[in-house]
């Protein structure tokens, strides 16, 4: 199964985000939009995981979510992999403790080694963000992030990370497979 792991954004501050970016889809038809039902703030792509290693991924991941304190996050601007005037994916940035948050994916990603499950993207600089779009071509969407770049959404708490099972296909849908509290600012579970 294809598995990742991630932190899940309320309803309110992805309709919020929603508001910001669908008058922009329009105008560049080009590219294959995602929308509010599959924003998520990856911490491990993990790729394909056998049944076994997905059992024990569960412990792992709970035991890194235990050791880290909830975090306020928000949406804020926007960028593009890998440059603006050549880019595959555009996203939105994330504002917050991005240290502690590098510190989450840190452990995530070595729960998840542990489990024998070691991330696909290992290796690469952890850079928190919100897909909203990809390009089959390399596109110039420097207009895009410009337009989005004044973009500062409504803070809110992340308390929980989530194992995420990804069906791809014409119908992609994402299953929430493992849900683990981070703890909170008291140092209990959130």
């Amino acid at each position: 199964m294809r598995l990742f792991v991630a932190i899940m954004p309320p309803q309110a501050v992805l309709d919020e985000l929603e508001a910001a970016v669908a008058p922009l889809r329009p105008a560049w038809p080009a590219l294959r939009w995602t929308g509010p039902s599959a924003w998520h703030l990856t911490l491990a792509f993990l790729g394909e995981v056998g049944e076994d290693t997905a059992a024990a991924l569960a412990p792992r991941l709970g035991r890194a979510a235990h050791r880290h304190p909830s975090l306020p996050l928000s949406f804020a601007g926007a960028g593009a992999f890998p440059a603006a005037g050549r880019a595959r994916v555009l996203w939105a940035g994330i504002r917050g403790d991005r240290p502690a948050l590098t510190a989450l994916a840190r452990s995530v990603a070595a729960g998840a080694r542990r489990a024998g499950a070691p991330p696909a993207d290992e290796g690469r600089r952890f850079l928190p963000h919100v897909t909203l779009a990809r390009c089959r071509e390399p596109a110039n969407v420097r207009g895009l992030v410009a337009a989005l770049d004044g973009y500062a959404g409504t803070t809110w708490t992340a308390a929980e990370i989530h194992l995420i099972r990804s069906y791809t296909g014409p119908a992609q849908r994402y299953e929430t497979v493992g849900t683990w509290p981070l703890r909170d600012e008291h140092g209990e579970d959130g």
